[in-house]
């Protein structure tokens, strides 16, 4: 095996996993999208079958801007869903920073073991 072979055995990897991109890119677009129709989506899935790089070029070039709105969309709710959760992950670790520093109070004998029991009921409840 020669040098070459090898570069033009990276250069088809690389091709044939671009490929793979497009065409999950495409699919996964496909399902996103609910303006098309059902019958519409199996066309453009049959065709993606028989005539891969045709329609897969036709498909970018007609829907690619709408492709990259839906895509932007998922990304935001996505953010929007984390930044929930990180919130209320947030809030409700506020009760172990209490306890935590009345623990701190405890062992520093500010206060009693039912003053400390007191406060954590009140930050468990």
């Amino acid at each position: 095996m020669s040098f070459w072979d090898i570069v033009w055995f990276i250069l088809i990897s690389f091709a044939f996993m671009a490929y793979l991109m497009v065409m999950f890119a495409i699919i996964t677009d496909l399902f996103r999208d609910p303006k098309a129709s059902g019958f519409a989506k199996a066309v453009w899935f049959i065709a993606l079958i028989f005539l891969p790089f045709i329609t897969s070029v036709v498909y970018l070039i007609s829907k690619g801007s709408e492709m990259s709105e839906r895509q932007a969309r998922g990304v935001q709710q996505a953010r929007e869903q984390q930044d929930a959760y990180i919130k209320q992950v947030a809030s409700s670790s506020a009760p172990t920073e209490q306890i935590a520093q009345a623990k701190s109070m405890l062992d520093s004998g500010a206060i009693t073991t039912a003053e400390f029991e007191r406060l954590k009921e009140k930050a468990l409840a």
